[in-house]
């Protein structure tokens, strides 16, 4: 066995139920491209999943065959760190935390922010597409990556995009690679473009909310030329919402920012606006947090942001009443949503899905389960109906992964 091909898999190595047989642990780039060569030679062809933190590992379908893993987590280096650029370089282990506190030293940050930073990982990040509230604001990865190398099917090294942020020339495989799930290729290093920390920030909490007050309020917020950093809008059982709004930036803007928001949001007779102290905000963010990463079922949901929180009070309200400990977050700005909770009837749980799915797509909408009981998943695809894109999907995949050997079954439409 090479080094790099570190042990013998174990239970706990296990991807929605299946075992490798192997589990390679590269602690360089160089190594991870031997390995994942090794693994295109050894018994005709081994296949083969990458896993980084496994934040994200329960989103898509098992795979149909699986012999060894790849784990990321000695890729761990910040390899460049420019902050006049504002660009750094990191492998494909580098988890966000440790990432924050490289660029935080310096004054900056990723503006990446999906729930437990202490475990998510550069590549997994990338490859799931992950992001939470602050994509409000700076944009989602496809937005912030400049440049990537990944580890092709066959070993080898290939790259895209640039280290300057105004550099495009090669700029496909970066947003090729994301959301790919590891089924195109290993991402090895990415780049990204960075954002100053910003100097003061307040978080603002008003309760109660009806869904159409959330949109006519968002609407406001943007026909006034508010610039909120996260706009989060809590599901409540009885169909109303907690809307939580954070600006960031220089401390008189922030407070200018903040007392036009109040003004909005308390126009409406009845209805307060309070701005939180750090320790309320910390407690909010945290409950945020539980709500994306709680239950055994976690379902991402996207939709018009014109009409969001009342599409997604109407889609959802059957798929949380199935669920015990429901919760429910919209990112009402980006049309942008996600439920969870505890399956006890999975028969139930997948008529609501299925009903939901259909109210979502009569408005151009879509349903994606990110994590399901094996209960589940055999009553409903993970990913429901493929796009019409399917077959350019596939094409892609053919030509960079010819023996389907990379997370094979995982992606949509059994790619």
């Amino acid at each position: 066995m090479s080094l790099w091909a570190a042990r013998a898999a174990a239970e706990s190595d296990a991807v929605l139920g299946a075992r490798p047989a192997v589990v390679y642990e590269p602690s360089t780039v160089e190594e991870a491209s031997l390995a994942v060569a090794e693994s295109a030679r050894e018994g005709g062809g081994q296949s083969l999943v990458f896993v980084g933190g496994a934040t994200e590992l329960e989103l898509g379908a098992p795979p149909s065959r699986l012999d060894a893993i790849l784990r990321t987590g000695r890729l761990d280096r910040v390899l460049e760190h420019a902050p006049s650029d504002q660009i750094v370089v990191a492998e494909a282990g580098v988890t966000l935390a440790a990432l924050a506190a490289v660029l935080a030293a310096h004054g900056q940050r990723l503006a990446l922010d999906p729930p437990s930073p202490e475990r998510a990982t550069v590549g997994g990040v990338v490859a799931s597409n992950a992001f939470g509230p602050l994509r409000a604001r700076y944009g989602s990865v496809r937005d912030l990556i400049i440049g990537i190398s990944i580890i092709r099917a066959d070993g080898r090294m290939a790259h895209g995009g640039g280290k300057v942020v105004k550099n495009v020339a090669g700029f496909d495989l970066p947003k090729l690679m994301v959301g790919s799930l590891g089924t195109l290729g290993l991402i090895a290093t990415a780049t990204f473009r960075l954002h100053p920390l910003p100097e003061d920030g307040v978080t603002l909490l008003s309760a109660r909310r009806g869904a159409a007050e959330i949109g006519r309020l968002v609407a406001r917020m943007r026909e006034s030329q508010l610039e909120p950093a996260a706009v989060i809008a809590f599901g409540l059982p009885d169909g109303r919402f907690d809307l939580a709004v954070r600006f960031e930036g220089f401390g008189r803007g922030v407070l200018e920012q903040r007392d036009r928001f109040t003004a909005l949001a308390s126009a409406e007779e009845g209805v307060s606006c309070e701005a939180l102290d750090a320790a309320a905000a910390r407690d909010l963010w945290a409950r945020h947090d539980g709500a994306r990463r709680a239950g055994s079922l976690r379902a991402k949901v996207a939709m018009r942001p014109a009409r969001s929180a009342e599409t997604s009070a109407a889609a959802l309200a059957p798929l949380l009443a199935s669920l015990e400990n429901p919760a429910g977050v919209l990112y009402p700005t980006l049309g942008l949503g996600f439920a969870s909770g505890d399956v006890r009837d999975p028969d139930a749980a997948a008529a609501a899905v299925g009903a939901a799915r259909s109210r979502l797509a009569a408005e151009g909408g879509s349903l994606v389960l990110h994590a399901a009981p094996e209960t589940l998943r055999s009553r409903v695809d993970v990913w429901g109906e493929p796009p019409p894109a399917i077959g350019l999907l596939r094409s892609v995949k053919s030509r960079l992964d010819p023996a389907r050997r990379l997370a094979p079954g995982r992606f949509v439409g059994g790619i």
